[in-house]
């Protein structure tokens, strides 16, 4: 699948707006964050300063409702927690297909090798004021194999410029990439790396879900794309790399202990600069491929509510199908809240059939992969409540979460370095585990239907009412 294609349908529906002139330097970063902030469109940057015509970047891709709507080939005015359930059943029923050798391979356009390789060539920003570099790498697919069992990997990890010829790659511990990385280098060895800086959203998604270990990526985007995924193989590495990417590398990861450089510091999604500058390892470029006129996708992390890619939307789904794939019954919706870094605050709507039910969708939603990585709070609420809606979540929070018995804290839960409330001491002893909270803000089971009536008139008297007074009403 072609992120032209994509592109195109952007631009007839009036979500893609052409900027042009602006710096790679913290220009096209604050024009992404600032266009984000006001729900603008997606923003495809050319003519940008010191750089050829053609040598393209595009921010924004996803980042609204009716974007990943587009993406998924779904009707663009669907109610939040509708779209939702709609990318989950999507997701319940993915059969994985596998990817296919490519038949045509425009990602092979242009060619470096060796020497001739220039990393610089292309307008990678410096995406936050007090970034430690340009980082051509926050929505790419870093391609990696297991050396004991042979799966591919493609995780979404955020790289940055060093020179002409070495990148720097940040992993967060717990990853699978970070693993397979590792085992290479138990054994004295670089890790063979190849990389994509541009694709179809639907093939990058699977890159950052937590999907089980073992799970081949391309074969997930082939399910969602309903097609196997064209590749070609990396003439270095022998990793499949998309055919219709726009910029490709290959190279290798030596043991940090061979090289390693400088890293950050990097503005994450938390929404604060969590880890400083620091050591990490590096790739070794060894060959780099690319389009004519390439286009690089960004994705930065921005301040939340800021979300450059929407991936709380999927995120929320990918939640969902794990509370059913663990027979949860009764689950009528889930949302990640935006402001909570998209991850930090997950709200679980659920009709009550059993006493502990609420419980244990909480516990549930923060047990799943998904769930599982850096959360919060876990919100349980009644299925009148809009998981999507800020203000019907705080009223039931106010008036159903009794703070003596419905809260409940767990500790020693998967974390990583990118906490901005992790304690300096915790961080530095490599124990990278933090607390959750579950807030059951339902009403209580025992009780249920003692529990006051709403004051709200019913859908359907609302309905015959809006029928007749419509022309009145706002």
């Amino acid at each position: 699948m072609d992120l032209r294609k994509f592109l195109g349908q952007l631009q007839d529906s009036h979500e893609l707006r052409v900027v042009e002139n602006a710096d790679r330097d913290l220009e096209i970063g604050v024009i992404t964050e600032l266009c984000n902030e006001r729900n603008g469109p997606a923003l495809l940057f050319d003519h940008i300063t010191g750089y050829p015509a053609g040598y393209r970047v595009v921010s924004n891709l996803t980042a609204t409702l009716k974007r990943q709507a587009m993406a998924f080939g779904l009707p663009v005015d669907l109610p939040n927690v509708e779209l939702v359930r709609r990318i989950k059943d999507r997701l319940v029923g993915l059969k994985p297909i596998v990817p296919v050798p490519a038949t045509a391979a425009p990602v092979l356009d242009n060619v470096q090798e060796g020497e001739d390789v220039d990393l610089l060539k292309f307008p990678s920003p410096r995406w936050h004021e007090h970034d430690g570099g340009r980082y051509i790498g926050t929505a790419d697919l870093v391609i990696t194999r297991d050396p004991v069992e042979g799966w591919v990997n493609a995780g979404t990890y955020r790289i940055q410029v060093h020179d002409s010829r070495t990148l720097g790659l940040y992993i967060v511990p717990g990853h699978h990439a970070r693993y397979m990385r590792e085992s290479y280098w138990a054994q004295g060895k670089a890790c063979p790396v190849a990389a994509v800086f541009g694709a179809h959203p639907l093939v990058w998604m699977p890159a950052y879900l937590q999907f089980p270990w073992g799970s081949e990526e391309f074969a997930m985007a082939g399910g969602l794309l309903g097609q196997p995924l064209e590749v070609i193989k990396g003439e270095h590495t022998g990793l499949p790399i998309p055919a219709y990417s726009e910029v490709a590398i290959e190279g290798e990861c030596p043991p940090p202990e061979v090289e390693s450089r400088q890293e950050g510091p990097f503005g994450e999604w938390p929404g604060y600069y969590t880890t400083g500058a620091r050591q990490e390892a590096v790739i070794r470029v060894k060959r780099v491929m690319y389009r004519r006129d390439p286009i690089i996708v960004g994705a930065p992390p921005l301040k939340p509510p800021g979300s450059a890619h929407g991936h709380y939307i999927v995120h929320a789904a990918y939640m969902w199908h794990e509370l059913e794939k663990l027979g949860i019954p009764g689950v009528k919706g889930l949302w990640c809240n935006r402001s909570g870094s998209n991850r930090y605050i997950i709200v679980v709507s659920v009709q009550q059939k059993y006493a502990g039910h609420a419980r244990q969708a909480a516990m549930a939603a923060m047990s799943g992969p998904e769930g599982a990585f850096h959360g919060r709070f876990v919100i349980v609420v009644d299925e009148d409540i809009d998981p999507s809606n800020q203000d019907d979540v705080l009223w039931a929070l106010a008036t159903r979460c009794d703070p003596a018995t419905a809260i409940e804290v767990v500790t020693g839960c998967w974390s990583t370095p990118l906490d901005p409330i992790m304690p300096p001491e915790k961080r530095k002893a490599g124990d990278l585990t933090n607390s959750r909270a579950m807030l059951l803000a339902c009403r209580p089971y025992h009780w249920m239907k003692d529990f006051p009536k709403v004051n709200r008139a019913s859908d359907e008297l609302r309905a015959k009412t809006l029928a007749k007074w419509k022309a009145i009403l706002p």
